[in-house]
């Protein structure tokens, strides 16, 4: 007989944390403060996976997923978690990462940011595979703990027009003479145009083409092919479709990108997010700020817009230009420079050759910025540096640095909702250097 599990945490995948003879045992599908039975699919000396098999208790802020698919579909795998419960479960995330990976306590815990919750992902990438025993082509997404492609027929955090498209997207790709050799869909949603990028590893027939084109037309999306590499996306049809971009209404910017390149998939959110973010920067005429990883200049043109003089540093050579393009369309080139740099190689003197700054904002991917705060001088650095992470274990690493070596004090950290129904957590934080 299976024995009881008391659920006494979430962990920072959100899975549910109990022990057992001492050993800890990480359930999915499980919530804190909930009686469990589980079956283990993972067994260590120290530790097990396992999945919740029956839930004899239930938590308060357990919710009936809305997804039909939930629990076969790798994505939102937090859907029986109500949704302030998940924005509290992503704050307590964070402020663990400070406290025990940093050794660090912001002074003030920001208020959440959050927005709309479902159809709320304007980018994402849909696998494509031909499995004949479940019918012929699948699109979607990957099965939960697996390489398999889910059976599904919608996605509810898809725009509903594209999540609609699914079923429609087997047909399409069953009716092409390449269908196996078709295995990606990459989606773009921006304002006036939706992207769907083919990825196809042999050439389009005339008679696949005909067939892609009738699709684009029936439902409204413009289709890019691409044969080789991101880079080698371009537009089939039409070719006279809107340019894909989004907008920041309250710095009166208009952000155009290509279908392959980085933007944030939530738009909601990352327009509140660059709210937040200048807000805690405050920018101001006069002065010279640094965005660091500015991609295509996400944060950088709304530091401009504020009269700040900046520098946009980027990893990423067609980011640089996308970024440098961007600021001319929007009038703002002569407050923006714009560099290339390997900014996870950076030493101290190629960091002093940029120049001083007043403030600097920092972006940077998962692996954070570690060699940027190391790089930093410890006399005439910036007094102020707003840091926007998508991995609050790096943040924590890299305000150690700042807080315990730098001379800075952290001043406030939050959270941002960006990833609804999953365990990613986006947050900001603001440091001040102490005088």
């Amino acid at each position: 007989m299976t024995q009881p599990l008391l659920i006494e945490s979430l962990d920072h995948e959100g899975r549910g944390v109990a022990h057992r003879d001492g050993k800890a045992i990480f359930v999915d599908g499980a919530l804190t403060g909930e009686w469990v039975e589980a079956e283990s699919y993972r067994r260590k000396p120290s530790y097990e996976q396992a999945q919740a098999s029956r839930i004899l208790k239930a938590s308060p802020y357990r919710v009936t997923p809305r997804c039909p698919w939930f629990g076969i579909c790798g994505g939102c795998t937090h859907q029986h978690l109500h949704e302030a419960a998940q924005v509290a479960a992503k704050q307590r995330v964070l402020e663990d990462c400070l406290a025990h990976i940093g050794k660090v306590r912001p002074e003030v815990m920001l208020s959440p940011i959050h927005g709309p919750t479902w159809g709320y992902r304007r980018k994402a990438r849909l696998s494509v595979r031909n499995v004949p025993r479940k019918g012929g082509i699948l699109v979607g997404f990957h099965e939960r703990r697996s390489s398999y492609v889910a059976d599904m027929l919608g996605c509810e955090v898809l725009p509903p027009h594209i999540g609609r498209l699914l079923p429609e997207l087997r047909r399409l790709v069953a009716s092409l003479s390449i269908r196996e050799r078709l295995p990606q869909i990459e989606v773009a949603v921006g304002e006036a145009v939706s992207v769907l990028v083919l990825r196809h590893l042999e050439p389009l027939s005339p008679a696949d083409e005909a067939l892609v084109r009738a699709f684009a037309d029936r439902h409204g999306v413009q289709i890019w092919l691409q044969p080789k590499g991101p880079d080698s996306a371009h537009p089939f049809h039409p070719l006279d479709a809107p340019a894909l971009a989004y907008r920041l209404p309250e710095f009166d910017l208009t952000m155009p990108f290509r279908p392959t390149e980085f933007t944030q998939v939530n738009q909601d959110v990352n327009r509140m997010l660059v709210r937040r973010a200048i807000s805690l920067l405050d920018p101001r005429p006069g002065e010279h700020i640094a965005d660091f990883f500015c991609g295509l200049g996400n944060f950088t043109l709304p530091i401009a817009r504020r009269g700040a003089e900046v520098l946009g540093v980027e990893g990423a050579f067609p980011l640089v230009q996308r970024a440098l393009d961007n600021a001319r369309l929007n009038g703002l080139v002569e407050r923006c420079r714009f560099q290339y740099l390997d900014l996870f190689q950076i030493t101290p003197p190629v960091l002093a050759a940029l120049g001083r700054f007043d403030k600097w904002l920092i972006d940077p991917p998962r692996d954070g910025a570690i060699e940027l705060v190391k790089a930093l001088p410890e006399a005439d650095a910036p007094r102020r540096i707003v840091y926007v992470s998508c991995n609050p274990a790096t943040l924590a690493r890299d305000a150690a640095v700042l807080v315990h070596t730098r001379g800075y004090r952290l001043k406030a950290a939050g959270v941002a909702n960006m990833f609804p129904h999953t365990a990613h957590v986006e947050s900001i934080a603001l440091f001040e250097r102490q005088k």
